[in-house]
């Protein structure tokens, strides 16, 4: 096995969690550290988290397995399968959704669709990220599984793949239901999840816009998440209210390479809720910053030797990023190294050819893969004469 060690340069950091940012199981699982502590509290909500979202170190925590209504915040889970069935091909965004009855009888937040009529999966989505519309997230539900029940089923699965395990989905917009449940914890998981989804900052920007149903008729919609407008560097979130559950919010604000998200269950009210997620999200913006020291798509210095091609070599590139979240203030060190197999021909562009471990103190902290930058051409009868010629 071949191995290349690279210095990386130290920073100014005292590291809480390292991970690996990466479609894998390592870049996605929850990293638990040392909180606040008492720098930092809230007091009017029943529980709150503050996270980082890159690593999904844990900065503050308050009640975060408490289980307990969440109210609209169960949307988070109903946007992450959409999103989902978008990216595997199962749902266009550019489908017509017929309304039923039920979608359009449903109270509470709601877009007014009319029943019967045929609207975009686009504008179903955008209704609900901006205004929380339940008529729409039912509809979207019909859309994807033939019916809410089995979608629901649906989100009670994808729930316990991602391990959250203090959840309960009942139905697929939040209003109050017997034994629907979750906690700060588990939304800040699924939260995370639907964040890596760019379409859905596509929507949650939006401050205001008019929904054109096919009979003409507009109805102006206008973001339930205000901090978009009030918090610098918020551009997405989650609100929810109801009796039962409270002032909701799970918001994410992004300032230089650092996203945080701010979670806060129960609040008092809407006013109380929005101040305490913005105290959390100002004392980790205050103390806390994320630095990549892998970036995804950055091509290595060398070529990776290739067998059996047409080539010798190919250019390889690191297929995602590798980000240290930390405490500001402090030293830290960290080792790159290189390890590659038997690289042979044929090989596709964007093929795996090696891996790039990331240590510390002797230990693996996260690994990211090395993929090929082009085709490389297995070599033929003839290339291997001509080279015999060449060489004569």
């Amino acid at each position: 096995m071949k191995k290349t060690l690279l210095k990386i340069c130290s920073l100014s950091l005292v590291v809480l969690t390292l991970v690996i940012i990466a479609p894998t199981a390592v870049a996605k699982a929850m990293n638990p550290s040392e909180g606040a502590g008492d720098e930092i509290s809230v007091s009017n909500a029943r529980a709150a988290m503050l996270l980082d979202y890159d690593t999904g170190s844990v900065i503050y925590k308050y009640n975060e397995l408490n289980r307990q209504p969440i109210a609209s915040m169960v949307k988070i889970m109903t946007l992450l399968l959409a999103f989902e069935h978008a990216d595997s091909g199962l749902l266009d965004y550019d489908a017509d959704v017929v309304i039923s009855e039920t979608a359009s009888g449903m109270g509470g937040s709601q877009a007014f669709l009319d029943a019967g009529s045929s609207y975009k999966v686009n504008d179903l989505l955008q209704s609900i990220v901006v205004a929380s519309a339940n008529d729409s997230c039912v509809a979207i539900a019909e859309k994807i599984s033939g019916s809410v029940e089995t979608f629901v089923s649906e989100m009670n699965a994808k729930a316990a793949e991602l391990k959250m395990e203090n959840t309960r989905f009942v139905n697929c917009t939040g209003l109050p239901a017997d034994g629907q449940y979750s906690c700060a914890a588990d939304v800040a998981t699924m939260s995370r999840e639907l964040f890596s989804h760019k379409k859905f900052f596509e929507y949650s920007g939006v401050w205001m816009y008019d929904l054109t149903h096919p009979s003409g008729r507009v109805t102006t919609l206008t973001n339930t998440n205000k901090l978009i407008r009030a918090y610098k560097g918020c551009d997405g979130g989650k609100t929810g209210f109801t009796n039962e559950a409270m002032s909701c919010l799970s918001a994410t604000a992004k300032r230089g390479d650092t996203r945080l998200i701010s979670i806060v269950i129960g609040g008092a009210d809407s006013k109380k809720r929005n101040a305490e997620v913005s105290k959390l999200l100002n004392y980790g913006f205050a103390n806390y910053e994320t630095k990549e020291v892998i970036k995804q798509g950055d091509k290595l210095s060398e070529h990776v030797k290739v067998e059996g091609g047409k080539v010798d070599s190919v250019e390889g590139a690191y297929a995602d990023s590798f980000k240290l979240f930390a405490k500001k203030g402090g030293n830290l060190d960290c080792d790159i190294s290189y390890e590659f197999g038997a690289v042979s021909a044929p090989i596709g562009e964007n093929d795996i050819i090696g891996r790039a471990v990331i240590s510390r103190d002797g230990n693996v902290i996260g690994e990211v893969n090395i993929v090929s930058c082009s085709d490389v051409e297995k070599k033929g009868y003839m290339d291997i004469v001509d080279d015999f010629i060449s060489k004569w």
